[in-house]
């Protein structure tokens, strides 16, 4: 009777190291891949909500141009001397030197 509890008692420490090994799992997983993750979304959103008239940027599709008009979640971008495209604002990125 008494090995029986022994036994028992021996399975509750560890589903508890289990329990706390998985608790510690996942605060690793948010602290080093969730909460980067979600801070570096924040400044693409903030970068794309700063954007305007004569910003140079770059398209995820490796088009380099400068911002004429920006209209909802569109901008167009001037590519060469009275060459417009339209683009999704969420396509552009930050070029360095980012003014004329």
């Amino acid at each position: 009777m008494i090995n029986m509890i022994d036994f028992i008692m021996m399975d509750i420490s560890n589903g508890w190291k289990t329990a706390i090994m998985i608790i510690l799992l996942i605060v690793v997983f948010y602290f080093f891949i969730i909460r980067p993750q979600s801070k570096k979304a924040k400044e693409e959103e903030n970068y794309r909500k700063s954007l305007q008239k004569g910003d140079h940027v770059v398209t995820s599709g490796g088009i380099h141009g400068t911002i004429v008009n920006t209209t909802g979640g569109y901008a167009t971008i001037e590519v060469a001397k009275d060459v417009q495209i339209k683009v999704l604002l969420s396509t552009l990125s930050p070029i360095m030197d980012n003014k004329k």
